[in-house]
């Protein structure tokens, strides 16, 4: 019998096996393509003008010494831009003019000051008309104010300090300096607002003395030219005359029009080095994957989606975005990264997205840059979001994917000569918008994934486990027992599946759901029959009772795929009872039989499959510890223990753990889990004496804790 089913399960193995290499070598082919083909069709006979963007990598065919216009024209502009400005020798009738204008000014001051006829508000009207100098308010003030003693002293200073001032040669870059050092100039035996109206007298007056000469500066310039040499640049065979997605120079052009390079690249080295690669990258995937057999992702329909997406992802991005200037760092690869890490695990997410980066910017400009730009980023958003229970998980890892993207350009481009300012912003800017982004696609790839492969999300569960949920509607109207009873099932298997590292929320969503099928016959079964009217079916043939029970998990099964419930959560109800007994029943057919042994316990046997996974058989345990605390009402902590004891050692020596993975040690960390939990639910209440409020008869208190 065993060997007959070996023999049957070789083919549908080979099958498998089979799909899985065709997917590696398909996939490979492709990747092979995307590496080469861009390459082939971006060759032009003509290069790029000066200021484009190459298209290809050139090398000098051979080597060549040649007199470079543009490189001496350059040097003969530096030469003359560094020629200092002539200025003319300083000219005393400035010097004089502004002093004479100064006399001038303070005479009609003084003249404004004696004028016994003007009122104040006159004189300071008078004194703010002066063109030569604008004096504020406060210093008109000032100057009215001074006595006639002082006023000469300040007259006097003013004229001494121009007349130092304006002995020296002045020119226009130098007048700034001169004007901040007059307080230096002043005599120290005045006070601060006297030496401050010296400066507005004198500070104004102030003008170059030393005037620029454009005829002479540009003789010298023109000598500082004609005294550089015609330079001559050396190119040796072999050397990168332009790199691909380089701009254009000018000295670049006119070397390319040197060599007279009018043909396109040879790719046949090109064409060697990105077979390696790939070659490279297919044997690390199929290693990878074959150590990670009992990992959802090695379906042949998971890898057959993770296959497309990588091809994707890859073609879109040797083909139209690797080449160019700012575009590769719009490009939201680490959205790639993200989704595999949300329907799969981190380890997939981090391995597939290096993969891809190195690929992405095999035999490109700046490899180095773009390989951290596209692998750093996406293993910190993927370390961000997590399970993505949240909508907000998609746009806190987007961010953080943006900083860190933004700090890989800053730490890449900051010292480099080649990026200016205005460059350095927009790969900023390009950095920020990659990583949020990211984190949109990953939120569209992850709903568009997870329906293809049928694997639930976290949002998808919360979406499915709201109260409001359309078959848990149904379950509540129908079987309000049945829906409070996975209530408690749900919170005590939650509890266990954090507790040992499981997915608690898919335990808990599964636990919902876990007996929806009771709802089509509610009164059948005891926790939905009212207290005093408890049917146990002892006047039903034990094989119809059995077959009633038995057959909630066939309703459950059709309601779920009727309300469009994940396949993860449908295992949910084929498998929390396993292939176990309807105890109750099959012993009642047992009593009335005369041969025992004679009984069929196929007719009282759960359909299963057993428990296939951890969670699953969380639930299985769940389910009978919290029924069995129910019927025996456990009061003391031992008592609890040796319940929960009992419930994990039946299902353990049935055989309904061993398709699972769970260990010993997994086991005694649930039972100390649902010790604590069923612990807080037994707890003992406090009884409140009878009151009597108001003359009214007594009332028996309760706690409201309960």
């Amino acid at each position: 019998m065993a060997n007959k089913q070996e023999n049957k399960s070789k083919p549908a193995g080979f099958t498998q096996g089979a799909l899985r290499l065709f997917i590696l070598l398909a996939a490979s082919l492709l990747v092979f393509g995307s590496l080469v083909l861009p390459g082939l069709i971006s060759q032009s006979n003509v290069p790029a003008g000066v200021g484009e963007v190459a298209t290809q990598e050139i090398l000098a065919p051979y080597s060549i010494t040649y007199e470079s216009k543009v490189l001496t024209e350059r040097a003969r502009t530096q030469a003359a831009a560094a020629v200092s400005p002539v200025f003319l020798p300083a000219d005393p009738s400035i010097s004089r003019h502004q002093y004479e204008t100064l006399n001038s000014i303070l005479y009609y001051i003084s003249a404004v000051r004696n004028d016994s006829f003007s009122t104040r508000e006159q004189k300071l009207m008078d004194l703010a008309a002066i063109s030569s100098i604008k004096l504020n308010s406060t210093t008109a003030e000032q100057i009215l104010d001074y006595s006639e003693q002082n006023w000469q002293a300040i007259e006097a200073e003013a004229r001494r300090v121009l007349e130092q001032v304006m002995r020296d040669t002045i020119r226009n870059d130098n007048v700034s300096q001169i004007r901040s050092n007059l307080p230096a100039v002043i005599d120290f035996s005045f006070q601060q607002d006297e030496a401050q109206v010296v400066i507005a007298l004198v500070s104004p007056l102030i003008t170059p003395t030393s005037l620029f000469s454009e005829e002479e500066t540009n003789e010298a310039r023109e000598q500082a030219r004609a005294e550089i040499e015609p330079i001559s640049r050396r190119i040796i065979a072999g050397e990168v005359l332009v790199r691909r997605g380089q701009i254009i120079r000018e000295e670049d052009y006119e070397a390319l029009n040197v060599f007279g390079l009018a043909k396109p690249v040879n790719q046949t080295d090109r064409i060697i080095t990105s077979g390696v690669i790939t070659g490279t990258i297919a044997v690390l995937a199929a290693l990878y994957f074959l150590r990670r057999q009992e990992q959802p992702f090695f379906s042949v329909k998971a890898l057959l989606v993770i296959a497309s997406m990588f091809i994707i992802f890859l073609a879109l991005g040797r083909f139209m975005v690797m080449g160019r200037t700012i575009v590769p760092y719009l490009y939201p690869v680490a959205a790639f990264g993200l989704t595999l890490s949300i329907i799969f695990n981190l380890e997939v997410g981090v391995v597939m997205s290096l993969f891809l980066s190195v690929l992405m910017v095999f035999d490109n400009a700046r490899e180095a840059e773009l390989g951290v730009f596209y692998i750093l980023p996406a293993i910190v958003g993927m370390l961000t979001i997590g399970r993505a229970r949240r909508i907000s998980a998609f746009l806190a890892a987007g961010l953080l994917t943006g900083l860190s993207a933004l700090a890989v350009v800053v730490a890449f481009r900051l010292g480099d000569t080649y990026t200016d300012l205005i460059g350095l912003t927009s790969l900023s800017a390009s950095a920020l918008i990659n990583g949020l982004a990211s984190g949109s696609l990953a939120l569209l790839l992850q709903y568009i994934v997870s329906q293809v492969l049928d694997i639930p999300t976290a949002l998808q569960l919360l979406d499915v486990s709201r109260p409001d949920h359309p078959l848990l509607q149904y379950i509540l109207r129908n079987a309000p027992g049945s829906y409070q009873h996975s209530l408690l099932v749900s919170n005590l298997a939650e509890q266990a599946a954090e507790a040992i590292g499981a997915d608690r929320m898919l335990v808990r969503v599964g636990a919902l759901f876990h007996d929806a099928g009771k709802a089509n016959n509610p009164q059948f079964f005891i926790e939905n029959q009212v207290k005093d009217k408890l049917d146990s079916h002892d006047n039903l043939d034990p094989v119809t009772a059995a077959a009633t029970i038995i057959q909630h998990v066939h309703d459950g099964v059709a309601l779920a795929k009727k309300y469009r419930l994940p396949s993860r959560v449908i295992d949910f109800i084929r498998e929390h009872h396993g292939t176990m007994l309807t105890l109750y029943q099959y012993s009642q057919a047992a009593a009335g039989a005369d041969d025992p042994e004679s009984i069929n316990k196929a007719l009282f046997t759960y359909p299963g499959p057993k428990p296939q996974s951890k969670e699953t058989a969380i639930l299985m345990l769940s389910d009978g510890t919290e029924a069995r605390s129910r019927s025996e009402t456990p009061r003391t902590d031992e008592e609890i223990r040796a319940l929960i004891r009992k419930t994990i050692d039946m299902y353990k020596n049935e055989g309904q753990l061993d398709a699972t993975d769970l260990t010993l040690k997994d086991l005694s960390t649930i039972e100390e889990s649902f010790f604590k939990t069923l612990q807080r639910s037994y707890h003992p209440r406090i009884q409140y004496p009878n009151l009597k409020l108001n003359g009214n008869s007594a009332v028996k208190g309760s706690n409201s804790a309960d």
